[in-house]
């Protein structure tokens, strides 16, 4: 059995030891919150100390937010999972295959196959990559002088596919160009979209891609973590208002901000008084949308940004329309079709249906898929479900 204090005391262990420069944990069920806590520093060696209300760059735990979006714009008729995207966003219909390179060293791209649709956006089976993870992508950006899509310049979305629509699931950027559909079938850019129909419905205050002065005074530095284990305060870098945001992986928020998203998924798209989805959408959300492909693992290519990556060895991962689904009960206690996925900066999430429990645990190291952070995320995990059974 596990306790509040006994998660205290790991989670705060883990600081003390600098495992981890600090961290923010939640977890709630539909009665409530069930855990909360903080600890260790903002920022290594002398920061202030962690706190529930501390701001955090969540990185791809932006792309739930951004699926919830289009799937309110699939509900109001405005947005189509399967329908060619090519009519609405232009770039969607002419992206060709990149097939490789040249003896010059000149890309060799063909004609897709089949065509780019937001349910294939919102699944990653468009045919786009990551760089991190990706070589070819890698190569093509360096070689043709494409930004990487946090330089919040539009040209680093005008990437060729590395297969055709539909062929495989490979961790991309289309979630970024789901940003781009919302924005075009919703007239709004996609701060404001966000603002309006998620963020004040919800009650996150403290969620945005833009941190204002209030937030930057109790916002978390990024660490990277160094050869000998040892972990580094990076600069915090401050973008002027970028010419698109990242769908993908722009947002700050706070633990409990992005708590009450979580409830709201787990009661099935309403919380505390306000319905953001219906039931019926968070449901086919939660379906595996890719049939047989395998998803989930990762290859790092950029060792300094991320790790490899495989939270579940030896387990088929699926995918349904923004999340990752794990095919087996998890040894932590997570139940098989769970939803879960994380940001870069190793901050991460599960929501489990069965168990009617969803929790998250945050914190800003780089590279992702940290060990010791992972540690800590299942350690933490494993604690809620051991309070669960406990009653």
């Amino acid at each position: 059995m596990a306790s509040p204090k006994e998660i205290d005391g790991f989670l705060k262990q883990a600081t003390d030891d600098v495992a981890v420069p600090g961290v923010v944990a939640m977890a709630a069920t539909p009665e409530g919150i069930l855990y909360e806590g903080a600890f260790g520093k903002r920022s290594l060696p002398d920061g202030a100390p962690m706190t529930l209300d501390t701001v955090f760059w969540i990185a791809s735990m932006t792309k739930a937010v951004t699926s919830v979006a289009a799937m309110q714009l699939v509900e109001r008729g405005k947005l189509d999972l399967d329908a060619p995207l090519g009519g609405l966003l232009p770039y969607l219909g002419e992206a060709q295959v990149l097939k490789g390179f040249d003896e010059a060293g000149a890309p060799r791209l063909r004609p897709a196959r089949r065509a780019i649709t937001l349910r294939r956006l919102l699944t990653h089976t468009a045919g786009f990559a990551n760089d991190i993870w990706n070589p070819m992508a890698g190569r093509y950006m360096r070689q043709g002088g494409v930004p990487r899509p946090n330089s919040g310049l539009k040209i680093a979305l005008r990437m060729p596919l590395m297969a055709d629509p539909g062929e495989r699931w490979e961790y991309s950027i289309a979630t970024d160009w789901v940003g781009q559909a919302v924005e075009a079938a919703s007239g709004q850019p996609l701060d404001a979209y966000f603002a309006e129909h998620i963020f004040q419905p919800l009650g996150m205050a403290d969620t945005a891609f833009l941190v204002t002065p209030e937030q930057r005074s109790r916002q978390v530095s990024r660490h990277q973590r160094q050869a000998d284990g040892t972990l580094t305060a990076i600069p915090i870098v401050v973008l002027d208002r970028p010419e698109f945001f990242a769908g993908g992986g722009g947002l700050h928020s706070t633990g409990p901000d992005y708590l009450r998203f979580l409830q709201m998924l787990l009661a099935g798209g309403a919380f505390d008084g306000n319905r953001v989805l219906r039931a019926e959408t968070v449901a086919l959300m939660a379906r595996n949308q890719i049939g047989d492909l395998p998803a989930g693992i990762m290859k790092t290519v950029m060792p300094e940004l991320s790790n490899d990556v495989d939270f579940f060895p030896g387990m088929e991962q699926r995918w349904g329309l923004g999340f990752l689904i794990n095919t087996r009960t998890a040894a932590t206690g997570r139940n098989a079709g769970s939803l879960a996925w994380a940001g870069l900066g190793n901050t991460y999430y599960w929501i489990d249906p069965t168990a009617q429990v969803t929790g998250l645990i945050m914190m800003q190291i780089l590279p992702f898929a940290d060990t010791q952070a992972v540690d800590l995320y299942r350690l933490f995990e494993t604690g809620i479900y051991r309070m669960l059974a406990a009653g």
